[in-house]
Formats: structure tokens, sequence, C-alpha cells
């Protein structure tokens, strides 16, 4: 693996208006109601909704993602995955607002995992509404050799869902148009099975994460303090995917399960 070592503090700004038009269609993909305004706030996570990054064909790899060497290194391992994140929210969003976000590699890290050498890259977002900041956030992205990623054994006492959220390639193709997602895995079922060897089409991280923080902000009371999240196992669209969230000190913890599978797991504070 080369040295990535230059591409630590790595910077870039974006700035966007949060549009409730974006919200409403991904509340609206969900089955929820769609009544938001200007002025109402954001709801967890649809911040990923915007700061889009729009490339070109030349500077879009293969798999649908921004080629490598643009903000992130290139890395030589061809699979990238978004493993989880952190986010402590600290001033509310409204929509309407105008926003910048500031991003910054903060870490990168190579470990053996069950399917060989992995490479860990950790980006900061900085999001400010004005002069004030309003979100912290860490993403931690994977990158992997070939073959699909690693899946973990069904539980028999699962409990029952508090939600359920059926999944389907519409939803997928919906989330990845509204995050400008182009990775192919979400949406071009040859490429999933072919290149990626995974079963079919596979279920955002995100999309997951956002429905699991809407179900904790309704628990809540409708603010979160922080939110935490990590993959486990990858998800596949035509399967429901059950929502949970159990007491925990100080908020909930929460998961994303599908057929028995632990697929994310989360927590929340108030």
């Amino acid at each position: 693996m080369d040295d990535f070592s230059a591409w630590l503090g790595h910077t870039e700004e974006k700035e966007d208006r949060l549009d409730p038009a974006r919200a409403n269609v991904l509340l609206a993909a969900f089955g929820e109601p769609a009544g938001l305004r200007e002025g109402d706030t954001l709801p967890p996570l649809h911040h990923w909704l915007h700061f889009w990054e729009a490339r070109t064909p030349e500077e879009t790899g293969a798999d649908g993602h921004p080629r490598r060497g643009l903000f992130f290194p290139p890395v030589p391992l061809p699979r990238r995955m978004w493993a989880g994140g952190r986010l402590i929210f600290r001033a509310p969003l409204r929509l309407g607002d105008r926003v910048r976000r500031v991003s910054t590699i903060r870490s990168i890290a190579t470990k053996a995992g069950r399917s060989g050498e992995l490479l860990f890259v950790t980006v900061a977002h900085l999001i400010h509404t004005g002069d004030a900041l309003a979100i912290e956030e860490e993403q931690d992205l994977v990158y992997r050799g070939e073959g699909g990623a690693p899946s973990s054994p069904p539980e028999s006492d699962l409990p029952a869902p508090d939600r359920v959220l059926p999944t389907d390639p519409v939803l997928l193709f919906r989330y990845s148009a509204l995050t400008m997602n182009a990775h192919r895995i979400h949406y071009d079922a040859p490429y999933a099975s072919g290149a990626e060897h995974y079963p079919g089409l596979v279920v955002q991280g995100p999309l997951q994460a956002t429905a699991l923080a809407a179900l904790a902000a309704t628990r809540l009371g409708g603010t979160l303090r922080a939110f935490r999240f990590r993959g486990l196992a990858p998800a596949f669209a035509g399967t429901a995917l059950g929502l949970h969230a159990a007491p925990r000190e100080a908020g909930l913890a929460l998961w994303a399960s599908q057929n028995g599978v632990r697929t994310m797991a989360a927590e929340a504070d108030s």
C-alpha cells in the first residue's frame, strides 16, 4: 500500500441552500407526510441531500464514484464503502438556510480484515449556517479488495421491529439521485452482481442511518444531540428492513435488520 500521509489535512469547502423540495421527496419516498416549507427544521441527516459532488465523466470512476486523486487519495483497492460515522448537532438547521461545509481528511489507516487488507479514511465535516457551527461530523470510508463484503449469521431471537421500511429499486434510485451518489451497486443490478459480486442491489448505508435517525427523533421528542452509526452487514433491495430502538442511558440504542441479520447499529443521544 502506498504512503498517503500527504493527503492528511486535505480540505475542500462547499456551499448550498437547504432545499425543502429535497427533504419532501425523501419523506415521500419513506412513506411519510411531506409538507415541509422554508423555515421548518431540517429533518435529521437530511443535510446529506445537499453539497452535491457533481463530476464530469472524466472525473468519474468505473464504479460511479468520483475518480480517486481528486479529494480522496488514489487508493489502489477497488471497492469503496461508507462504514459509519458520528455526528454532533450544535445548532438547528432550517430549510431555506444558506449553509457552508468544510471537509478535511482527518486520518488514513490500514487494517487487516476477514476479506483482506482494508484502508480506512476518516473525513471531518463542519457545517455552518451564518456564523454558527450547526453540525460536527466524521465519516469513515473503507476501501477493500475484490469481492462482496462479508455478511453475518442471522439471529433467531431478534425482537419485532418498531418500524418496517420496504426496500425496492425505486427507493434506492431515489436516494441515490437525492444524494448525487452514483455508486452503481445501488441501481445497476448487472454491475452489482457481476463486478462487485453482491446477490442484488445494495441498500445504501446512509439511507439506513437516515431511517434510524428519524425513528430516534420520533422516540426522543424530535431533537437529537448526537448520533453514531456503524455498518455491520450489507442489506439488499427487495426485502424489508426492520428498524429497532431500545432505551439506553441518555438516549436510544438502534439497529436495522434484514432476514434476522443486523445490518447497521446506531446510538442516539437526546
